[in-house]
């Protein structure tokens, strides 16, 4: 763990998979937090520049129960930082990196506006989550612009993977209930 301005970075049970969670300042008008700083990102990674490539800013509002998932990107992938800026999620992530040591492993995590903790997911993950508020907005930061032509999937109830969803869910996209299975998946990226 590292600490500096504000900002824990912790690591993850799966490797390379970061949480960031600020520390907010209170007072009488409310809060105040940072919740990314480039610097620290960097020094923390031991790589500069690395906060310098995310390139597009997108947000996704969901009502309770709804899950959003199971994502990922073929090719050089896609890092991202994800956080929940209203209400709260249930996110997971799971490895698809062939040759990984945390391959096919797969960790959930709580997102929410009260802790502001956001996950740094770099390339070669799926990720997905559930609303678990009346209304959830996610943001994500990515380091390239989206391409649909790369975009794969796994079902959100796929046996192979077994995510432990906490609630029944209310919805799911036509696209995320027609996604292939776990070893589908596999097929595609070699693993």
């Amino acid at each position: 763990m590292r600490h500096n301005r504000g900002v824990h970075i912790d690591t993850t049970d799966l490797a390379d998979v970061l949480v960031l969670t600020p520390e907010p300042h209170h007072d009488d008008r409310g809060l105040f937090t940072r919740t990314f700083d480039a610097e620290e990102f960097d020094a923390h990674l031991g790589s500069p520049g690395v906060a310098a490539r995310f390139v597009q800013d997108s947000q996704s509002r969901s009502r309770r129960g709804v899950i959003r998932g199971m994502h990922g990107r073929l090719g050089r992938g896609e890092a991202k930082l994800v956080r929940c800026a209203h209400g709260a999620v249930h996110d997971v992530l799971v490895d698809i990196r062939p040759g990984s040591a945390t391959f096919g492993a797969q960790q959930a995590f709580l997102l929410d506006d009260e802790t502001f903790r956001h996950l740094y997911v770099p390339p070669g993950f799926l990720h997905g989550f559930q609303a678990l508020t009346d209304t959830a907005d996610v943001c994500y930061r990515i380091d390239r612009p989206h391409d649909p032509t790369e975009d794969i999937g796994v079902r959100w109830d796929d046996e192979q993977l077994a995510i432990d969803w906490p609630q029944p869910p209310t919805i799911v996209s036509p696209r995320d209930a027609a996604a292939g299975d776990w070893a589908a998946l596999l097929g595609v990226i070699g693993g």
